[in-house]
């Protein structure tokens, strides 16, 4: 599949669940199902949103590093879905700005 109709396709909600619960990473999953409350979200919705926004707005760093995660990997769709979400994650944790009370989440 094409990175186009993967990011496309991840607007649908039942092919967004699939292709995450197929990383098979359970600690990733747990960690964009948190990320994904804290916006209000689906996993499947962060999932997309994820893939829309390092489209969007990665560094040549960023998408070398894509890069060279696919052309290592076995599953070239699977690593492009996490380095997308590990990258997101990163971006996304790196703008909160409170201490996340008991919960550890972001109260911005």
């Amino acid at each position: 599949m094409l990175l186009g109709q993967m990011i496309e396709r991840l607007a649908d909600d039942a092919f967004a669940a699939e292709a995450l619960l197929s990383l098979g990473e359970l600690p990733l999953l747990v960690e964009v199902e948190a990320a994904s409350r804290a916006y209000g979200e689906t996993a499947a919705t962060y999932a997309s949103t994820a893939a829309r926004h390092f489209a969007d707005h990665a560094s040549d760093e960023d998408w070398l590093a894509l890069m060279t995660a696919l052309e290592r990997a076995d599953d070239p769709g699977s690593a492009c879905l996490r380095q997308m979400l590990v990258w997101s994650l990163r971006k996304d944790s790196a703008s909160c700005t409170c201490a996340g009370g008991s919960t550890g989440e972001c109260h911005d």
